[in-house]
């Protein structure tokens, strides 16, 4: 989409009647509405006025550009509009406005609708353009000087890179102030990208070199990277919404309305480069929380997983040691005894470090929702959950794996409704967030919410899944290990996989039973085996490279390592992950089938001597990663051009 297509001549006024703002935004929404442009003129007004009550978008220089992203848009328009006498619109300069840019976007608009709108907004930084428009006379007119305007600005773009790339190979440029700047408004259609044009501009006037990070309606562009952060001289946030602040932490910021980006770019950098912008410290309490734009772009999903996973990787490390070393224990308890040094040694360090699995888990979701005041609610939560008295109600059994889980989100939510409850705390006050209001009333309500609802409930829940697991038959035991093993295959590393893992490991917690350990960790040996063995059969389907990335993943699948098999995957995923969860679900059945028992939660072959079953455990996963590298060996088409 061009500008022409968003600027359409049929939508002009060239002689606007009203003299004043509610009259002028009035005219130019009924002019919509007569070109069908809206269809709730009611709505589309609402929205208008709102962003004025935010800030006036009168700009200044007899400029205004009303704008509006909602529902009653039906196409992605900009009604240019002229007011030969001036309208008072309360513009921030304190002057009539003759020129009126009112945007219209569709609720939904897509990426070439918001590139478009950005374009038109950056042009607008321009004097002479500015001139010539209220001297414009007719429709035509006023789209060939932004025809003319977007192809000189296209043409100075080009200017510059050759400039800077001229520059750089010659290395004889002398050295030039650096600044880092972002930009965004409430709606991110005009303002922002006026605001990176004129810092831009300024900052060519000024012979500095720049960056702009902008935050608008198509999410955040330009994203500033950490070195640039480092090396800057400064930081200019020119933002009227919340952005990404933690990572400024020690820099020197002016932190000024988006307004101040477009009309006073050159006084900005200027005090930056000066010395005289302020040095910028972040709230330890708010770093990393859930409030920044990055985490507002992430969908729940996203978000939910991501802190999951945070627990999960935090936890891995007490289920490979703990479980590894309670394992070799029982490995050398018929050998020097129950009660000799070596075996209570080893079982008890084991025990020590699965005792921290649940707290742990809960602790660092929590971490990852709301930073570190949420880690002692967190972690207590998690605590709560493995032990079975820490309920009003009695239990034998604690609420487990899945109450911890849940204790570590509710811990998280709690402190972050705490953060939001203390946003307007008067400043002298923000040193007993930390210290005193997210521990104390944290742990308060966290544990309350432990207490009397999440234990009681999934203790019962707990007590019910350990009871079922134990007398399981052999029939529900092969479908059981059969899904789980093809969940650890479906993706490798992802959702399905650690799903399957962490229910395995909730089990093991509760049971002390490594029954579906085996099922999970041989689904998760059989997709990289499966692919070596195809790739060394059928060498004349694989490329010299997929051969060699073959041969690695025998090493891969011994050790219980899935993600060897991802780039296989990702390149050919119909064949890969249908045979691969073919042959992990007839692996994991077998585990069960057999009874076969893994009382280590990884290592692959290396810790198969622990099993109940060793040579089982191995003929399964053996068998496995034969049905599914034959499977895909045989379906895989061959190359039509082979790089040997």
């Amino acid at each position: 989409m061009d500008l022409k297509e968003l600027l359409r001549k049929d939508v002009m006024i060239m002689d606007l009647k009203a003299t004043t703002k509610e009259a002028a935004i009035d005219e130019m929404i009924a002019n919509y509405k007569k070109h069908d442009v809206i269809d709730d003129v009611d709505l589309f007004k609402a929205d208008i006025l709102k962003r004025e009550a935010e800030t006036s978008t009168g700009i200044g220089d007899g400029i205004a550009m009303p704008h509006a992203r909602d529902k009653a848009v039906k196409k992605a328009t900009v009604m240019f509009a002229k007011s030969n006498k001036g309208v008072e619109y309360d513009a921030l300069d304190g002057q009539p406005v003759s020129l009126f840019f009112m945007i219209a976007a569709p609720d939904g608009a897509d990426n070439l609708h918001l590139q478009a709108l950005a374009a038109l907004s950056s042009l607008l930084i321009n004097p002479q353009l500015v001139a010539a428009l209220k001297k414009a006379t007719t429709p035509e007119e006023v789209q060939e000087l932004f025809d003319q305007a977007e192809a000189a600005k296209e043409a100075k773009e080009k200017a510059d890179a050759a400039k800077k790339a001229a520059n750089t190979s010659s290395e004889s440029s002398q050295h030039k102030g650096f600044v880092v700047a972002v930009s965004a408004c409430p709606n991110g259609i005009a303002h922002t990208y006026m605001a990176e044009a004129a810092l831009k501009e300024q900052a060519e006037k000024l012979g500095v070199e720049i960056r702009v990070e902008t935050n608008g309606s198509e999410g955040v562009k330009n994203r500033l990277t950490a070195d640039e952060i480092k090396r800057a001289d400064g930081v200019i946030l020119t933002a009227d919404k919340k952005v990404e602040m933690p990572r400024f932490d020690g820099k020197p910021l002016l932190n000024r309305p988006v307004i101040d980006g477009i009309n006073k770019a050159s006084e900005l950098i200027q005090k930056v480069e000066n010395g005289e912008a302020p040095i910028y410290h972040a709230d330890p309490s708010e770093a990393g929380s859930s409030d920044s734009n990055t985490a507002e772009e992430k969908s729940l999903w996203s978000r939910v997983y991501a802190d999951l996973m945070n627990g999960v990787s935090h936890m891995l490390p007490f289920v490979v040691g703990g479980g590894i070393l309670m394992a070799l224990s029982f490995l050398l308890e018929n050998m020097v005894g129950p009660k000799s040094t070596t075996f209570l040694f080893l079982n008890g360090i084991g025990n020590y470090a699965f005792s921290f699995l649940i707290p742990v888990l809960a602790a660092y979701i929590a971490v990852s929702m709301a930073d570190v005041p949420a880690l002692m609610p967190g972690f207590v939560a998690g605590y709560m959950a493995s032990q079975a008295t820490a309920s009003f109600v009695h239990s034998n059994s604690p609420a487990g794996f899945i109450g911890g889980l849940l204790g570590g989100f509710i811990a998280g939510w709690v402190v972050i409704f705490l953060k939001k409850a203390c946003k307007n705390i008067p400043q002298s006050l923000n040193g007993m967030k930390p210290m005193l209001i997210y521990p104390v009333l944290g742990l308060l309500i966290v544990g309350a919410i432990m207490y009397f609802a999440i234990d009681p409930i999934f203790a019962v829940v707990n007590q019910a899944i350990s009871t079922f697991l134990t007398h399981m038959g052999t029939g529900n035991a092969v479908i059981l290990g059969a899904l789980l093993a093809g969940m650890m295959a479906i993706d490798m590393g992802g959702p399905f996989n650690k799903a399957a893992y962490a229910f395995a490991i909730g089990t093991f917690t509760t049971t002390k039973d490594g029954a579906l350990m085996a099922a999970v960790m041989a689904g998760g040996m059989i997709p990289p085996l499966a692919i070596a063995l195809a790739t060394t059969i059928w060498k004349n389907k694989f490329t010299k490279a997929e051969r060699e990335a073959g041969l690695s993943n025998y090493i891969l699948g011994a050790a219980f390592i899935t993600e060897g098999a991802i780039p296989f995957a990702a390149a050919d995923p119909l064949h890969v992950l249908t045979s691969s969860v073919i042959g992990a679900a007839i692996g994991g059945g077998l585990t069960q089938f057999w009874k076969v028992n893994v009382p280590a939660p990884h290592g692959g072959i290396f810790v198969s001597p622990l099993s109940n079953r060793p040579w089982l455990f191995l003929l399964s996963v053996i068998l496995g990663a034969i049905i599914a590298g034959v499977i895909y060996g045989i379906w895989k088409p061959a190359p039509k051009s082979e790089a040997k």
